[in-house]
């Protein structure tokens, strides 16, 4: 897959299919979407290509929304990468941009510089200065420019939002295996290993410390999870804690993994975590050695858990 941080930079030697959108989570209502544009694409002789953008329409928009999204960007190259898609264009999103009418966001970037010749897109879908053009202007246009529309119906636009709503409202709720149904692969997430305080060694579960740089990154509720990594190519078992320590006085939230049967250094690696499922709440036990006997209860059920 070719990715390209602007659509000015996309090189338009072979003609396009495309589709369009933010796609967050890039869940199962999503790569329906995709695969249908990969498999159209290939009978067609096409590049398959989305166009996406960042920072998300609404950061810069609407500043004072709080929006939390299902990947980061690289999350999200990744899991495309995975179904085969041919370009993604990753434009910036600026309130120039928001300003282009209609026909220079069709004529001057689809067609003269991604040479589009088929658009797959929601029947709901807007674009243009202040979302003012819809599929049937979008039609009209292809007629003008030689490139197909294909509409993707209400029952499908509604399959992908109600999993993203769903999704989100799992994460929130610390539902891990629906919002893992939804995504059609095991929520992720993605930081580097920095200097904790010890106190996971003091007890005998030494922990990597993950620090997430992108502020806008949907954190599960806290917590104690399954967790998976691929470190040094060999996947890597562990449970994580998301919370805040209470029962030694913590005072900000941690995102702290102690991985079984592994004795690494780990500090300022970049590591992907997929969560495979929930162990419990996080609470404030009425002793140290409380809180050590329950992460002895918590290693066994993540041997469990792991061995089905």
């Amino acid at each position: 897959m070719i990715t390209v941080q602007s659509i000015f930079q996309f090189d338009k030697e072979h003609a396009t299919a495309l589709t369009i959108g933010t796609f967050d989570g890039v869940h199962i209502g999503h790569q329906k979407i995709l695969e249908r544009l990969i498999t159209d694409a290939k009978t067609t002789e096409l590049k398959a290509t989305v166009v996406t953008f960042f920072p998300h329409p609404r950061m810069v928009l609407q500043k004072d929304a709080d929006i939390k999204l299902l990947n980061t960007i690289d999350e999200k190259k990744l899991i495309l990468e995975k179904l085969g898609l041919d370009n993604l264009i990753i434009h910036p999103f600026t309130k120039d941009f928001s300003r282009l009418t209609a026909t220079e966001f069709v004529r001057d970037l689809l067609v003269n510089k991604l040479n589009t010749k088929k658009i797959i897109i929601g029947y709901d879908h807007r674009f243009g200065r202040n979302r003012n053009a819809n599929i049937n202007d979008l039609i009209t246009f292809g007629l003008t420019y030689d490139f197909e529309v294909e509409e993707i119906s209400a029952q499908e636009i509604d399959d992908v939002s109600v999993s993203s709503t769903k999704i989100r409202k799992a994460l929130a709720d610390g539902d891990i295996e629906t919002a893992n149904a939804y995504l059609g692969y095991q929520y992720m997430l993605t930081g580097k290993v920095v200097q904790g305080k010890g106190l996971g060694r003091q007890l005998d579960y030494p922990t990597a410390n993950l620090h997430i740089e992108e502020t806008y990154k949907l954190i599960p509720k806290t917590g104690a999870y399954v967790v998976s990594s691929t470190i040094n190519n060999t996947t890597v078992f562990g449970m994580m804690n998301i919370g805040f320590n209470p029962t030694v006085s913590g005072k900000n939230k941690t995102i702290e993994i102690h991985f079984l049967d592994f004795d690494q250094d780990l500090y300022d690696q970049k590591l992907q975590i997929d969560i495979m499922a929930r162990l419990r709440d996080e609470h404030k036990f009425e002793s140290v050695n409380a809180l050590k006997d329950q992460l002895f209860k918590d290693k066994e059920n993540t041997r469990s858990i792991i061995a089905k």
